[in-house]
């Protein structure tokens, strides 16, 4: 029977469990397994802050170019609005027949009582 842990072979891998009852003992093998897993454990969460980070920055980066679009999008759908604004909308003399003839100063006689 083969484990396809590593592509250890079952046999490897209770020479390997051997070894560590020799080299640590039996008193020593509980505390480095809890130890192996507080390790691994923490390196799983710190994969998954970077991942959670990561991903927050790209969807900030997209929200911000969504917005950077809508903008540009809504300045196109108003800027036709702004240039047919007349300049002075409150002049009353709409039409250029209902506008008083205005003189130049050269043009004008002083008033005289």
């Amino acid at each position: 029977m083969r484990l396809l842990f590593f592509d250890f072979g079952s046999g490897e891998i209770l020479l390997i469990v051997l070894a560590a009852f020799l080299i640590f003992g039996p008193s020593k093998i509980p505390e480095i397994a809890r130890n192996l897993g507080k390790f691994i454990n923490d390196i799983k969460r710190a994969s998954e802050d970077i991942k959670t980070e990561i991903n927050k920055e790209a969807d900030r980066i997209e929200r911000d170019k969504k917005l950077t679009a809508y903008k540009s999008k809504i300045e196109k759908e108003l800027e036709p609005e702004r240039t047919s604004v007349p300049s002075d909308e409150n002049d009353p003399y709409e039409n250029a027949e209902d506008k008083p003839d205005i003189k130049s100063d050269k043009d004008s006689t002083p008033y005289t009582q």
